[in-house]
């Protein structure tokens, strides 16, 4: 049965008639809709289809969702600024439901669009690095001070220790015989396990304090302003409570890559380090006020974390038999685990620098 947008759009609270309803971007995950409105006195929406193989626990999300935008516009009110556009805004349903769920157990959600807003696909200038993570920088700090504990809508998330239990587990099964041949791959991982694990004790003990972390950093995510000055981040679906730094090393871990994630030529991978200086200088000129000093410790730290728990993933879903990542050929599961080692091996070669980077800007 196909599904009809307008009936759908009806079960939420929207100010103006519609006028129409359009696909809105590529819809990796979740199918994004923009509602448009007659008049232009009435705002237009973005409605969202959920995906539910993923976000297995919708109604928590959007749980999660609602208690940090609220928070945000209170701070945002607080000190004079614009709620609506300076923070997410949940439309609920007319019955006051964070979402809808149709017929076929599909749940829905709007927000509102935010107008006059710019968005960007790539930070591949040190400029656009820099607003990036003054973004990323500023959603954390108006989050610091948020004290509630956010539900877990993805268990295992950046947690080595649960991908090591998985990674285990597949190489005791070998399911499609492929281990035989890796040897060499991994060794990567082993070489590196005890490394890994003694920085995720450190977040298990507290030592590292959990923060609300939004887990998507890349650079559309954010809006700006027509001035190129930070609006808000958008997409909070994968909004939990981790630590701080899982944010950081994922966005270096994307915009740094000279190369492509599953670039076959290994001479085009490596880590950007003008890109590093520009994105730690804007999420610093953000973060350095609520960071603790062990945080700070452990930021460049959380770039090879991260890019090293990619490495694993990938190799991992590669020995499994492709289960899990989307493959366009039989290798290119492998041909992604070389290119992220590649990385990983330049931030690695990069360390120093990078921690006295993050000193420079404190």
């Amino acid at each position: 049965m196909k599904t009809n947008l307008y009936e759908i759009a009806e079960h939420f609270h929207l100010e103006g008639e519609i006028k129409n309803i359009a696909t809105l971007g590529e819809g990796f995950i979740n199918d994004t809709f923009i509602i448009k409105t007659e008049s232009d006195a009435s705002p237009d929406y973005l409605m969202q289809r959920k995906n539910r193989k993923i976000f297995t626990d919708v109604p928590a999300m959007m749980d999660n969702i609602e208690r940090i935008t609220s928070h945000l516009k209170n701070k945002i009110s607080a000190r004079g600024g614009d709620p609506m556009r300076e923070a997410l805004t949940v439309i609920k349903t007319n019955e006051g439901a964070l979402y809808h769920v149709d017929e076929e157990g599909e749940y829905w959600a709007v927000c509102l669009f935010i107008s006059g807003s710019v968005t960007y696909e790539a930070a591949d200038t040190p400029e656009l690095a820099y607003a990036g993570g003054k973004g990323i920088g500023k959603f954390q700090r108006m989050t610091s001070d948020f004290a509630e504990k956010l539900s877990d809508i993805l268990p295992g998330f950046h947690n080595i220790r649960f991908r090591f239990k998985q990674w285990d587990e597949v190489l005791a099964k070998d399911p499609v015989d492929r281990k035989k041949e890796l040897e060499e791959e991994i060794a990567w991982i082993e070489e590196r396990r005890e490394e890994m694990l003694e920085f995720w004790k450190k977040v298990e003990t507290g030592i590292i304090p959990t923060r609300v972390t939004h887990n998507d950093t890349k650079i559309n995510n954010i809006l700006f302003d027509d001035k190129g000055d930070v609006l808000c981040v958008i997409d909070l679906d994968t909004v939990l409570s981790s630590t701080a730094l899982n944010d950081f090393g994922d966005a270096i871990r994307s915009y740094t890559n000279t190369g492509l994630e599953d670039d076959k030529d290994l001479d085009k991978v490596s880590m950007d380090m003008k890109i590093f200086e520009a994105y730690t200088r804007g999420y610093l000129s953000e973060a350095k006020s609520f960071l603790t000093q062990v945080e700070i410790d452990y930021l460049a730290f959380s770039a090879k974390y991260i890019t090293y728990e990619q490495v694993l993933r990938f190799l991992m879903d590669y020995i499994d038999g492709d289960n899990y990542y989307k493959t366009k050929y039989a290798e290119h599961n492998l041909v992604r685990t070389r290119a992220q080692y590649k990385l990983l091996q330049s931030i690695e070669e990069q360390y120093d620098g990078m921690k006295k980077v993050v000193k420079a800007n404190l």
